[in-house]
């Protein structure tokens, strides 16, 4: 099934949406597709391509954008780049867990700045014990995300993005 990547009137990537959404947009002209997939979708009156980028014509504020992160295994998996944070291997999300830096036994909370990815050996590894107390290295600071994950995860969920996204993701 082909998804739509909706881009801000800016360019920036915001979400993915279902190709039926995007037309749905066209149509009530908040949307310009700005590239198609190379199937049409027809109906009694009209043909068109299936949209593969569209653009907002009115801007949508970052600001606003950023507090719908959700705080979520996958947003955190995203946020991290699929990488464990103590030995840096990338994995499949199936193979990773993640890992209270400050354990809740010590006083840790369950937030953005207090979470990271870790694969199973090294979160084994450090267990009850902060990284300093195990012996290890967390590779980078650990905060909430200025930018939506929600395009990785999906990407993620669906394999790789469509050739025709490469141009509007920045993180490639």
């Amino acid at each position: 099934m082909e998804r739509t990547l909706l881009l801000n009137a800016s360019y920036e990537p915001l979400k993915v949406v279902p190709w039926q959404r995007a037309v749905h947009l066209f149509f009530q002209g908040k949307v310009e597709v700005v590239e198609s997939y190379g199937r049409d979708i027809r109906s009694a009156r009209l043909s068109m391509k299936v949209p593969a980028v569209v653009r907002l014509y009115r801007m949508v504020l970052f600001h606003h954008t950023r507090r719908l992160v959700k705080f979520s295994r996958e947003t955190i998996f995203a946020r991290d780049r699929y990488s464990c944070q103590y030995c840096g291997q990338t994995f499949a999300p199936e193979f990773l867990t993640f890992d209270h830096v400050i354990p809740v036994a010590q006083g840790g909370t369950k937030t953005w700045e207090n979470i990271v990815t870790a694969c199973r050996p090294c979160n084994h590894r450090k267990s009850g014990m902060t990284p300093e107390q195990a012996g290890m290295i967390l590779r980078g600071r650990v905060s909430r995300p200025h930018w939506s994950p929600a395009i990785m995860v999906m990407m993620t969920v669906s394999g790789e993005p469509p050739k025709l996204w490469e141009d509007y993701l920045f993180f490639r």
